[in-house]
């Protein structure tokens, strides 16, 4: 029957492929269906004065569908690397599809044919909308088996014990990447523990017996100084037949997958590792998503608005709008608006509740803060005191998505190194919105910011803005 971990993968596999099919098939003869009925149409090919070439759409929706699987299925959009976590899934759903829509309009043009507008303009949002959001269910759904610990790898740490326990120490933060760790393998073979619950079960002469005793599915090799070459090559051949996948971890912390490529020479794998770029036309799109999205989102929330300003008036005296300075991109500082949450007296009461904050290691938060409004306690819970804040977006001091916006008196307590969160726009959510809000440490909430700042992405901030919907719906850490 196989190893517990293939005989999962197949199935998920299985899933993402038949939700995919039913999907393309749905969105391509809806949009046929929707542009021209049931009646038969035609679409004309290589036209000229004498003659033509006419073809049914029927013909063209039945190809169209089969590109667009074939292009999921070859562009590696249901790998096990990249299914179940991180951004790469997406990115590779969307690439793929818009790579075979460029194909049709490549085709239609060298044909000089005309596909209607109506037909593309149907099947390609909904159908990627919808293929997305099948993609997002099943994570969902294997992320829920994880939690009670199920499709998962079973796993083997083997190296240098500080560097396996570093190793071990990040895998065990995101427990939903599936790595199930059953024990360490390191240079002495003590049998201490090398993290608490992971425990050290051999040197690395019992590297293969412990994979047979652990039925691991996953070799993570953190370090390779005790082992040559040639022993490596030796394990590597006995892992194969054994169907135990070998991962070698490289000593580099906070970097996202697109920013990493391996450059083989000579038979020797050397990982290259591109620099983050703060400038260029990645960041010109993002300015143009923030300048439409927070327009439209102004126009919307405007009767929220205006509501949550009539209560602030009935439940206290002062001004709606709260104006406080922050520190945005290079340090310079801005002026950032939201909705007055606490009694006026706030700043001058802020010396004699500090004590009972609950962060003072770089962040003042505190549950039950006495200087909250009964009205501002409901806007804090539910993000609605930050709406003002897009504003700020259009007038191009803050992003929609970006690290938390620091008060200057935070900025001072800065390590150098930290400063690097200020090299890119303060976002009105970001990662430490939906990782748990107030609820973070100082060190965790630097961590997120600093990965966000060097690895981000357009779809890993949409990724963001959906997940900021469901912290919204169902907050977690806000006060």
């Amino acid at each position: 029957m196989g190893k517990p971990a293939a005989v999962w993968e197949q199935r998920y596999a299985r899933r993402l492929f038949m939700s995919d099919t039913a999907i393309v098939i749905v969105s391509v003869v809806a949009a046929q269906l929707l542009r021209y009925g049931v009646n038969p149409a035609e679409l004309e090919l290589l036209p000229t004065d004498r003659s033509q070439l006419q073809v049914s759409y029927t013909l063209i929706t039945v190809a169209l569908i089969i590109c667009w699987l074939l292009g999921l299925t070859m562009s590696g959009s249901r790998s096990k690397k990249i299914t179940g976590i991180g951004s790469i899934e997406y990115k590779t759903v969307i690439t793929a599809t818009l790579a075979v829509f460029g194909v049709l309009a490549i085709v239609a043009f060298a044909l000089r044919s005309q596909i209607g507008r109506g037909y593309v303009l149907i099947a390609l949002p909904v159908g990627l909308a919808l293929l997305l959001l099948s993609r997002w269910l099943w994570r969902k759904q294997l992320h829920h088996g994880r939690d009670h610990h199920r499709h998962i790898y079973r796993t083997l740490i083997i190296g240098d014990r500080a560097k396996s326990a570093l190793v071990a120490s990040e895998i065990s933060r995101t427990r939903y990447a599936g790595f199930g760790m059953v024990g360490a393998i390191t240079e002495e073979g003590s049998q201490t523990e090398l993290l608490p619950g992971l425990p050290v079960v051999g040197d690395y002469t019992q590297l293969v017996e412990a994979v047979d005793r652990y039925r691991a599915d996953v070799i993570i090799l953190t370090s390779a100084d005790a082992l040559t070459p040639q022993r490596l090559r030796e394990v590597s051949w006995q892992l194969e037949h054994r169907d135990v996948a070998l991962i070698v971890s490289v000593a580099l912390t906070g970097i996202a997958g697109p920013r990493i490529h391996t450059r083989p020479v000579s038979g020797l794998p050397l990982v290259h590792v591109e620099f983050p770029e703060f400038t260029g036309r990645k960041y010109f799109t993002k300015r143009l998503f923030d300048l439409v999205c927070s327009l439209i989102l102004l126009v919307a929330t405007s009767p929220i608005m205006l509501v949550t300003a009539l209560m602030i008036r009935l439940d206290s005296p002062g001004p709606v709008i709260f104006k406080q300075e922050r520190v945005g991109i290079g340090g310079v500082p801005f002026t950032m608006f939201k909705f007055r949450s606490m009694y006026v007296d706030a700043e001058a009461r802020r010396a004699e509740v500090m004590r009972d904050a609950e962060h003072t290691d770089g962040l003042f938060k505190m549950k039950n803060d006495p200087r909250v409004t009964r009205v501002g306690a409901v806007l804090r819970k539910y993000s609605i005191d930050e709406l003002p804040q897009f504003v700020n977006v259009l007038l191009g001091k803050m992003s929609l998505v970006g690290p938390r916006p620091p008060l200057p008196s935070e900025v001072q307590q800065y390590d150098a190194w930290v400063h690097r969160r200020l090299l890119v726009k303060p976002g009105i959510t970001g990662p430490w919105q939906v990782s748990g809000r107030s609820d973070l440490s100082w060190d965790e909430s630097i961590r997120l910011d600093m990965y966000y700042v060097e690895n981000w992405s357009l779809v890993d901030d949409f990724l963001i803005l959906m997940r900021t919907v469901r912290t919204v719906v169902a907050p977690q850490g806000a006060y």
